[in-house]
């Protein structure tokens, strides 16, 4: 394997739901495991955030603006890491500058990645529910509505609803995915699921 450990060679042959959930289950232990005062590493939390992007991407243009917007915050975030060593200290620096509620401020660009976690977590809850060979356009519609709608205007409820359309199968969805389909990614899915609701 040319100098590489059979960790990283594991982890390049990891298809995207299994680095996922590999990635919030190691922040879910990392957070059960922590000290009182330790606070959950920035760096950490973007490169799991980081993973989460690909499943925007196989969703098509239904999911293009969460895609744009949640890579360009992660990506922000990705960048405050340089100085600011925890989540809890981008939070405290905001509260202490007045800029919370500030577009564009870290804590907002955090909130925006998580309701992008959410947006997520909510289709795998969908995706679990629903028939193996079903459109995902329902189970994406309730994700969209519970998670995202509120916060939209109408034009981009419209234009996602219009969107929703084109949405693959679950088994075209899973096979974009690089992943095979079986009960056993459903279990990958639900462990996704499952440690990024704790983690976050």
């Amino acid at each position: 394997m040319d100098g590489e450990s059979l960790e990283e060679h594991n982890a390049m042959m990891m298809t995207p739901l299994s680095a996922m959930a590999e990635a919030f289950e190691e922040l879910d232990k990392m957070l059960r495991s922590r000290e009182d005062d330790q606070q959950l590493r920035l760096d950490t939390f973007c490169e799991a955030c980081s993973l989460v992007s690909v499943l925007f991407g196989c969703l098509g243009f239904a999911f293009k603006f969460a895609e744009v917007d949640y890579v360009s915050k992660v990506r922000d975030l990705k960048e405050a890491s340089r100085t600011s060593n925890t989540l809890q200290d981008i939070l405290d620096l905001d509260v202490a500058n007045d800029t919370v509620k500030i577009q564009g401020s870290l804590s907002r660009n955090l909130r925006r990645v998580r309701q992008g976690l959410d947006l997520v977590r909510a289709l795998f809850e969908q995706f679990l529910t629903t028939d193996q060979d079903c459109y995902l356009k329902e189970a994406a519609s309730r994700a969209y509505r519970q998670v995202c709608a509120p916060y939209h205007s109408w034009t981009v409820r419209t234009a996602v609803v219009a969107g929703m359309c084109v949405l693959p199968t679950r088994n075209q969805l899973l096979l974009k995915l690089n992943e095979t389909v079986s009960r056993e990614e459903d279990e990958k899915v639900y462990r996704c699921l499952a440690t990024s609701y704790r983690v976050h």
